[in-house]
């Protein structure tokens, strides 16, 4: 398995995933298989490329049909991450024809959505050349398929931010609202990991440049988020914190102005779009002698 598998093995659970998607397609048979297909009948089927792109979800693939049936011989022609054209063949897989046909559709699936997050990805992260801004994802992601969609972002060079609720705390503006104000909430986060004894990275929102005030006079954080600011408050508020905390832009950055963003010296862009607007990459599971 993959390092990014073993990284979130505590928190994602492979097999079950598998068993669950093959149970909700197949129901009480794959019965067009069942009424074509000879129960012994091998095959043989090679993944083709249809579009331009990058391509993600080689190693996913690979486990789901070692799921499915461990006899199952895998041939991996591409690497995850690789550039692709239309007309490359990723893989070729050869066993049982039945089991074949009947994970076709779930391969596809996976591996079209993490080809189309990778490939915007590594478009966005072109955007950023010459400068430190590194891409990362959100928590906007498909409830139950968020494993494999910020894997997708990882395999087309940008980074993960936090992985869910559990493992960062950010205060965003909705905690700062209701803990009375930017002090307050800090304040109320050092209480709670010296209570509970936790070390958890800390990132605040902040709204206003007074707001980055207020956040570099309490201290005791990681991380600063720039929510919705133009790229001229940016350049402020980086010299404002002046390389004392990591510096993340936040809302709404496109294709058209992230470039901007990163000339201002930020360490992190967050785009919710690379896992909730975004295009699958055209894949394509045939047959072949």
């Amino acid at each position: 398995m993959t390092n990014y598998i073993s990284l979130h093995k505590a928190h994602f659970n492979f097999k079950q995933f598998v068993t669950d998607a093959l149970a909700e397609d197949i129901g009480d048979g794959d019965h067009t298989v069942l009424a074509t297909i000879p129960a012994s009948d091998k095959g043989k089927c090679r993944l083709l490329v249809k579009e331009d792109g990058i391509i993600a979800g080689m190693e996913a693939a690979r486990e789901i049909f070692k799921i499915v049936d461990k006899s199952f011989r895998f041939t991996a022609c591409l690497k995850d991450g690789q550039s692709v054209k239309k007309g490359d063949v990723a893989f070729v897989v050869e066993g049982n024809t039945q089991k074949l046909l009947s994970t076709e559709r779930l391969v596809l699936n996976v591996m079209q959505r993490m080809s189309g997050i990778a490939t915007k990805t590594a478009y966005l992260q072109s955007l950023c050349k010459g400068t430190k801004a590194k891409v990362i994802d959100t928590r906007k992601t498909t409830p139950g398929f968020r494993f494999f969609e910020k894997w997708a972002v990882v395999i087309g060079g940008g980074a993960n931010h936090r992985y869910g609720l559990f493992d960062m705390i950010l205060v965003k503006d909705n905690h700062v609202d209701f803990a009375g104000g930017v002090d307050q909430a800090i304040d109320a986060v050092h209480a709670y990991l010296k209570r509970k004894r936790k070390k958890l990275a800390v990132e605040v929102e902040t709204r206003t440049l007074e707001d980055v005030k207020t956040v570099l006079k309490k201290g005791g954080i990681q991380r600063i988020m720039l929510d919705n600011y133009s790229p001229a408050d940016t350049r402020k508020a980086v010299k404002l914190i002046n390389g004392r905390y990591e510096v993340e832009s936040s809302g709404g950055i496109t294709e058209k102005t992230i470039a901007a963003y990163a000339r201002c010296g930020v360490d992190f862009i967050s785009v919710g779009a690379l896992t909730h607007h975004v295009k699958s990459l055209d894949l394509s599971l045939k047959a072949f002698k």
